[in-house]
């Protein structure tokens, strides 16, 4: 059964920048593409950037230009690096592989995700 514990989260003033990492365990990681979600309060969750397992990537428009997705598959690692960060990116972010475009569709149970708070 595939995993995912997610970490690098924190408070972070607006403008700055976070790495997140998500660790995946179990053989499939190779042969999905894995993506990064988010769920701020009283929102539902919401597929932000996702990366196939060829290394193409695709974002959410509010993103884009600031987020970048980049996976390790000699170590089963996802990562998210956030730059420019606005409070509205306030959320918890979580990790899957989303089985479809939207994300609307994934392989795994949740992990615990990571909180990230953009606030001066």
């Amino acid at each position: 059964q595939v995993q995912f514990v997610e970490s690098g989260g924190g408070l972070v003033q607006p403008g700055g920048s976070l790495r997140l990492s998500c660790a995946v365990s179990g053989s499939i990681f190779r042969a999905y593409a894995m993506g990064w979600y988010r769920q701020a309060p009283g929102k539902q969750r919401e597929l932000v950037a996702r990366i196939t397992n060829g290394g193409s990537t695709n974002y959410v428009d509010t993103v884009k230009g600031r987020f970048t997705v980049s996976r390790d598959n000699a170590n089963n690692t996802v990562y998210l690096q956030m730059n420019s960060l606005k409070p509205e990116g306030t959320a918890v972010y979580y990790c899957n592989a989303p089985l479809d475009n939207s994300g609307s569709y994934y392989l795994g149970s949740w992990g615990q995700g990571t909180q990230v708070t953009v606030s001066s």
